[in-house]
């Protein structure tokens, strides 16, 4: 049995290309600012717990009776910031995943027109994150209070630590299963919803069907877009890393001209040495950006084919296609 994940590696490359090319200023711009609130494939996210025996000078199990009142409005105002910039950030990427799936059916790249057509669905697909995320968030974070509490608290931990490690396999089984239906819901579900015009949860109930007749297919399409991911991920961070280092040479030649001209912490050396690192954190975020293009064009073109490979009626890249390469 032939497996499409693998068969469609080369068809994505002329895809992406005659995609990208002619290469244009604005057309790559507009996709960097796409690309910087959308992922790429399938991918097994993880998650990491730390915990500490001591806070400052608290010992264990002694919590503080009260904290100053205005350090505790300053503490619920910055997280309740933080979660309202991630909100925001996570319904303005909802939306993008369907501006880049538009740009890539109809091969013309504009934010507004697509933006304005599809904000509604992108509403919906960042409420059904939110519903599978949230639960999945909520159980990791009853896992972690397994040991954080009885720390805190002074209690007796052998209990919480043996439930802690009995819900190690648990927790693994929720998170792959959680990026399974969250990467699919990414890669394979917003096309249909594109393509029908629906909802979420319609657009799933197309969808599954076709993975329970050729699950074979779409396993392989896991196994082959985790690679990708890993691969193409690595690529992008040493190439951003020489970018950022070379952009530091001029910065630290400013700020070792500066130190030996007047003083780093001085006003004037701020006024020369903050713009100068603002400069550097825009060049390297444009950087970072403009070199995900051709990655997630790529991840997103190859799941396209792999799917309408799978589903014909699914090929939302039937006119994208090279020449004779229609499945």
């Amino acid at each position: 049995m032939a497996l499409h994940a693998v068969e469609d590696l080369e068809e994505a490359f002329g895809v992406t290309r005659e995609f990208l090319t002619p290469v244009t200023p604005r057309r790559w711009l507009t996709l960097a600012v796409v690309t910087l609130f959308v992922g790429g494939g399938v991918s097994f996210p993880t998650t990491q717990f730390g915990t500490s025996t001591t806070s400052g000078d608290i010992p264990v199990g002694e919590v503080p009776s009260a904290l100053p009142a205005d350090l505790l409005t300053v503490a619920v105002a910055v997280v309740g910031v933080g979660l309202l910039l991630l909100a925001a950030v996570a319904l303005i990427g909802s939306v993008m995943e369907f501006v880049l799936i538009e740009s890539l059916r109809t091969g013309e790249v504009t934010l507004r027109r697509y933006w304005r057509r599809r904000w509604r669905q992108g509403l919906r697909l960042f409420g059904f994150r939110l519903a599978i995320g949230l639960p999945t968030l909520a159980l990791f974070g009853g896992w972690a209070a397994l040991l954080v509490v009885p720390v805190l608290t002074g209690r007796d931990p052998g209990f919480s630590a043996a439930a802690f490690l009995i819900g190690i396999p648990l927790l693994g089984l929720v998170s792959v299963a959680h990026a399974l239906v969250s990467g699919f819901t990414t890669v394979f579900v917003v096309p249909l919803m594109i393509q029908s015009d629906s909802g979420v949860l319609a657009a799933w109930r197309r969808l599954w069907p076709s993975v329970r007749r050729s699950w074979k297919q779409y396993v392989a399409y896991v196994v082959v877009a985790f690679l990708l991911t890993v691969a193409t991920g690595i690529v992008v961070s040493v190439a951003v890393g020489i970018v950022a280092v070379v952009l530091l040479v001029p910065v630290l030649v400013a700020a070792g001209v500066v130190h030996a001209t007047v003083s780093v912490t001085s006003p004037i050396g701020l006024v020369v040495l903050v713009p100068l690192a603002v400069l550097f954190g825009v060049a390297v975020l444009t950087a970072g950006a403009l070199a995900q293009v051709p990655v997630v064009t790529y991840l997103r073109s190859h799941a396209l084919l792999v799917l309408g490979d799978v589903e014909e009626s699914f090929d939302v890249l039937a006119d994208r296609r090279p020449s004779g390469a229609n499945p």
